[in-house]
């Protein structure tokens, strides 16, 4: 829905439960001819299973513009935080630890 006083404008609703947010440490990307999908993932340290918080369906088109977005972001980030380091590997880096010492019995 347009926003009347500013035609061409989008009003945009952030309800307090999604304003929340919900925590994510992987994203599992996958598309097809027409779509993108972008699965947001929990993983616990000790839980073997883990679970899709969020899924969001983007058009080819609109996944290429939320990347520029992000590439934008990061950029934005990094000029004022510095460099994000990346972990370098053949597969993804799962946090299964996340930083801490190794559980044990």
């Amino acid at each position: 829905m347009s926003d009347p006083k500013n035609p061409g404008q989008i009003s945009i609703e952030l309800n307090e439960e999604v304003a929340q947010g919900t925590y994510s440490n992987l994203a599992v990307i996958t598309h097809s001819a027409s779509e993108f999908v972008v699965d947001f993932v929990r993983i616990m340290p000790g839980i073997p299973k883990a679970q899709v918080k969020s899924r969001i369906i983007l058009t080819p088109e609109h996944a290429k513009r939320l990347v520029a977005a992000l590439q934008d972001n990061i950029a934005k980030y990094e000029s004022v935080h510095g460099v994000i380091k990346e972990v370098k590997g053949s597969a993804p880096v799962l946090p299964l630890t996340f930083g801490g010492p190794t559980a044990q019995a």
